[in-house]
């Protein structure tokens, strides 16, 4: 009896040994973040919203309201990944890093892949072109009634959807890997314009004085205003939702808008929808 008695509690130690080897290693996003005290952040550079410093640094708008909004869950280290646009919810799903802050925008295919954040911004897009604007083009239309324009879109951005919706051909899209692609496929007129948010594109006008401009007058679908948000991994909505306690107090306050007027963002860009109604296609 003995025997078996003995054989049994070593089958019990061994069942709660098991268990908690399991939990021990069922440790969510969330909570490796707080014990640790450090998180990953992919980005893509696209100025305003990400980008990288001429001293490696990185900031931008998405990475600096991150730092704040981590910060108050305890992280004390930013660690980030550049990645190109396309490669952002492909690396977070595989894991290279915990979050995107890198001006995603929330759209209902986007949903289905990422556990997105309430919005933390409202943008609207425009058109890069050489000075003057001498092909016209005030919006998307007007490329997709010319057969002979050229467009540069950054690869798995909303811009290139809005195109092809515009019926904007393939044959007519320069497909690029970041913002300062689209600037240079401009400059070098392999593109007749390029899409992107009009800050983006106010920023690079400025900085390449006057090498090409930024269209003030540049007509589109409100349902086009694009929302961002910070992205995570589908499994990860106890961090979603921890990130998304902090910014309902943060969003709008004096430090955000202190925050993000360093990038040109100012109250005209707080959002004015949340991410349910996005996620469903409710942009208006």
């Amino acid at each position: 009896m003995k025997r078996y008695k003995a054989a049994g509690s070593f089958g019990v130690c061994a069942a709660l040994f098991a268990m908690f080897a399991t939990n021990a290693s069922a440790e969510t996003t969330l909570e490796r973040i707080q014990r640790t005290g450090e998180v990953r952040i992919g980005y893509a550079n696209e100025s305003p919203f990400a980008f990288t410093k001429l001293d490696g640094s990185v900031t931008g708008e998405s990475p600096e309201v991150a730092k704040k909004v981590f910060a108050k869950l305890g992280v004390k280290k930013v660690d980030t990944v550049l990645t190109e646009w396309g490669s952002l919810i492909p690396g977070l799903r595989a894991g290279r890093f915990d979050v995107i802050a890198s001006g995603t925008y929330v759209t209902p295919a986007r949903c289905q892949q990422v556990a997105f954040s309430e919005p933390i911004d409202r943008i609207q897009d425009t058109v890069m072109t050489l000075p003057g604007n001498p092909k016209a083009i005030h919006s998307y239309p007007d490329v997709a009634k010319n057969p002979d324009l050229k467009l540069a879109v950054i690869a798995g951005s909303v811009e290139l959807v809005y195109a092809k919706e515009a019926g904007v051909k393939e044959a007519q899209l320069l497909q690029v890997g970041d913002s300062p692609e689209l600037v240079q496929a401009v400059l070098t007129r392999r593109a007749d314009a390029a899409a992107s948010t009009n800050l983006t594109m106010r920023e690079f006008a400025g900085k390449y004085n006057g090498k090409v401009s930024a269209e003030s007058n540049f007509t589109d679908d409100p349902k086009h205003n694009g929302y961002s948000a910070f992205a995570f991994r589908p499994e990860d909505t106890d961090l979603r939702d921890a990130v998304n306690k902090i910014l309902k107090g943060y969003v709008g306050s004096e430090d955000h808008l202190s925050t993000i007027s360093v990038f040109g963002f100012n109250k005209q860009n707080l959002p004015d929808k949340t991410t349910k109604e996005l996620c469903a296609g409710k942009a208006q």
